[in-house]
């Protein structure tokens, strides 16, 4: 039996004996009962000499190699969102370049992307307008949409440092509607993953932000495939599911409730656009596909040991999930190092990173163990602790 030392919260060391049983990462064709969209951080190239701080440095192929993992279970890939680092390390410049390649190699291998357009190149300041916000959203969405891609609606930090009340969301938002070609998936973020955010929809007061958010649905109704919501409010997302227009699609972004929320309640569900489906990827595609086949009793199964893994990630401050599905990433071989642009590997402790490699064990998500193993050693290590 596997074992290492990890390191105990409360101090101390515990030897630790994995348990957990992988879930093969078998090919497999896309679910037909939900749609499913992981959203796909990107591998940083740590061998390139810039300032993170200020520059984007990327492993272009190892980033791509994991999109065609994620296309080869069946999953769509939501392309240069959060979990891309969008906005914590990932500038437009290199989003650009992310959305082209990516958008190329889904065409090659018949997977399905969609691609963030938001306002990042337009830096919240005094003097920033209405008008500049709209352009700045015309401007991303005409860049994804001509290279292919279905666009995310991403939220603006400039909107929500400009704007003062709801009638200057729905300005914005019919203005960039009314210039889509296709039909596009908004995505409300909440202010535990982005605190700029705060207030989005014009109100702090999340079911007064619901209604202005509903609004413009339903007076853009075809223009829009969906909406993602990250509020990690699974009685929000339900009640909100119910009131959207036919035809357009809810899609999770709670990464603590979505196997409820996929699953639905007979009526109503959720589809999935979910950071956490980049970490666990090989388990929510043969639950997907169990689903498909009714059999609900695998499904949760499948399900339920990933759920305090996907806590943990995203537990405060949620915005530094993302230090969490890259350490994953390493650990099962998909990149060769743990190092993310702008530096965020710092940003979630030892102690956390022990506890992950526990969680993403009894989840069975370690696709090779004792490779996981090895490198969970390289990290105490190099953190200075025994290993």
């Amino acid at each position: 039996m596997l074992a290492l030392r990890l390191p105990q919260a409360g101090g101390g060391w515990e030897n630790y004996h994995l348990t957990g049983s992988p879930v093969p990462a078998a090919p497999m064709a896309p679910a037909r009962c939900r749609v499913a969209f992981a959203a796909a951080h990107v591998v940083a190239n740590p061998l390139q000499d810039v300032d993170p701080s200020s520059q984007s440095a990327v492993d272009w192929e190892a980033t791509l190699a994991y999109r065609r993992y994620l296309w080869s279970l069946g999953l769509g890939v939501a392309e240069a969102m959060d979990t891309a680092q969008r906005g914590m390390g990932l500038d437009w410049t290199a989003s650009q370049e992310l959305i082209r390649l990516s958008v190329a190699e889904a065409k090659a291998c018949g997977g399905r992307v969609a691609c963030g357009a938001g306002t990042d190149h337009l830096t919240p300041a005094p003097g920033v307008a209405l008008s500049d916000v709209e352009r700045a959203y015309v401007e991303q969405c005409e860049f994804v949409e001509a290279a292919g891609g279905q666009v995310i609606l991403m939220a603006s930090r400039a909107l929500a440092s400009v704007a003062r009340g709801p009638e200057d969301y729905v300005r914005v938002y019919g203005t960039v509607l009314s210039q889509v070609s296709g039909p596009v998936i908004l995505h409300w973020l909440g202010d535990m993953f982005d605190p700029q955010l705060t207030g989005y929809w014009g109100h702090t007061d999340v079911h007064q932000a619901m209604d202005v958010c509903l609004q413009v649905i339903h007076r853009w109704a075809d223009r829009i495939d969906g909406i993602k919501i990250s509020l990690l409010d699974a009685d929000l997302e339900r009640q909100m599911r119910r009131l959207l227009p036919p035809g357009v699609k809810m899609y999770t972004g709670d990464d603590f409730h979505y196997p409820d929320l996929i699953l639905g309640d007979g009526t109503h569900h959720s589809h999935a656009l979910l950071g956490i489906f980049d970490a666990i990827a090989p388990v929510a595609a043969a639950a997907l596909h169990a689903l498909d086949a009714g059999d609900a009793g695998r499904y949760a199964e499948l399900f339920k040991p990933t759920v305090p893994l996907s806590r943990h990630i995203f537990q405060a401050p949620t915005r530094f999930y993302k230090t969490g599905v890259v350490f994953l990433a390493y650990l099962n071989g998909h990149q060769h190092h743990f190092r993310m642009v702008g530096g965020m590997e710092g940003m979630r402790s030892v102690i956390h990173l022990a506890e992950l490699f526990r969680r993403a064990d009894q989840a069975g998500v370690l696709r090779d163990p004792e490779l996981a193993v090895h490198r969970m050693k390289l990290t105490l290590a190099l953190a200075g602790g025994v290993s």
